[in-house]
């Protein structure tokens, strides 16, 4: 095993790459690329001395051309395997090496994107909220998440409203229990220990996901669901005339304020704001490109994070640790002056065993960046990246 990056004292990361796994991706490509050039060798023959139809040859010279254009994407795909690259962090190194900093950790935005209450449930952005706002990071009111909802839903900001409501119960609950999966609905499903507490927490989120899921249901906020007159007045900017998704103000709402609001063990709490930005049919809004642009306007006023999560709404963070391991790599004086971001891989589950039909897309979010990793840098994804 080559280490181009040693675990040393002091290290937060190491770079490995694996002899055998480069060794054999290029002893494959060589293979196949000898098998290639007989193809085109067979095939040149054929036309050359091809004594049947105009129709018979332009099939061959067809299916020659196609050939080449496979070739042409096979080839372009091998730089990938030729020195793929496997990075480890070690996030517990920051406590013991930084200590004096460890209360100084820089801030961090998040940004989670959603458009359609139907088509991206609220309930599931939700999950991906909490899942990052338990972050395991101090001070967690260093933590801003804003939810960007392009769709001027006011589902979505009601379900946010319940969320900043069980949050208070969920963060400690973590926190004192040491939970890894920290979005409600992948722990609930998972095997975790039962016992009265777990019980009592769930029974909340129970709760709170029935009445998000009947407010959805009737497809607006009904005053029985409004428990002041603040909520009443965030909902009353939904019901003004003319009011639709695709032609509305700007809508932002601050339902969580750290410094201001505490959990129910007294801790401090992330920042959880709700944003809708300005629509009308006469701009073009440039989908998820222009509400990330919106974002970045809108953080910088308020709260101005050196480093941003990005955030897809229908996924969540499986490991508390996540940031410290971001950290890993930004808090490193030789790589600070070429690192732009941090990709992390994209991971799904229930899928089959052998995953057949390669729903994982593993050579999207596994191989290719490993492969670019050794080559100048993973490309970005839209999704779990650190910036």
């Amino acid at each position: 095993m080559e280490t181009t990056t040693t675990d040393n004292t002091g290290s937060l990361h190491s770079v490995e790459m694996n002899p055998r796994h480069h060794i054999l991706n290029r002893a494959f490509a060589l293979i196949y690329l000898f098998a290639i050039l007989v193809l085109f060798y067979n095939h040149i023959l054929n036309l050359l001395n091809s004594t049947n139809s105009f129709i018979t040859f332009s099939i061959s010279f067809s299916i020659l051309i196609s050939d080449l254009i496979l070739a042409f994407m096979w080839t372009t795909s091998q730089p990938f395997r030729m020195r793929p690259l496997t990075r480890q962090q070690y996030p517990e190194k920051i406590t013991k090496n930084f200590s004096n900093e460890i209360n100084n950790f820089p801030a961090l935005d998040i940004f989670i994107c959603t458009a359609d209450p139907y088509k991206e449930p609220p309930l599931n952005v939700v999950n991906t909220a909490l899942s990052v706002m338990a972050y395991d990071y101090n001070p967690i009111e260093k933590i801003s998440i804003y939810v960007s909802d392009d769709g001027g839903s006011e589902l979505t900001l009601f379900a946010f409203m319940e969320a900043a409501k069980f949050a208070a119960y969920w963060l400690p609950f973590c926190r004192e229990n040491k939970i890894i999966q920290r979005s409600p609905d992948a722990y609930f499903n998972s095997n975790y220990t039962e016992n009265s507490e777990t019980k009592k927490i769930k029974l909340m989120y129970e709760n709170m996901k029935k009445r998000i899921e009947e407010v959805i249901e009737r497809g607006k906020v009904g005053e029985d669901y409004i428990n002041n007159e603040e909520e009443l007045q965030a909902f009353t900017k939904y019901w003004t005339l003319g009011f639709t998704r695709h032609n509305h103000p700007s809508i932002i709402q601050v339902l969580l304020e750290s410094g201001k609001d505490k959990d129910m063990t007294s801790h401090g709490m992330p920042n959880l704001i709700y944003f809708s930005r300005e629509k009308n049919t006469s701009s073009p809004h440039h989908f998820k490109a222009g509400a990330l642009n919106a974002l970045l306007r809108v953080s910088g006023i308020m709260t101005n994070a050196p480093i941003i999560l990005t955030l897809d709404c229908d996924m969540y963070s499986n490991d508390p640790s996540t940031p410290q391991r971001a950290l890993c790599y930004f808090l490193d004086q030789t790589l600070r002056p070429n690192l732009a971001y941090v990709q992390f891989p994209q991971t799904f589950h229930g899928l089959n065993e052998a995953d057949i039909y390669a729903n994982e897309i593993k050579a999207l979010f596994f191989t290719n960046p490993m492969g670019m990793d050794g080559l100048n840098g993973p490309n970005y994804v839209g999704t779990g990246c650190f910036l």
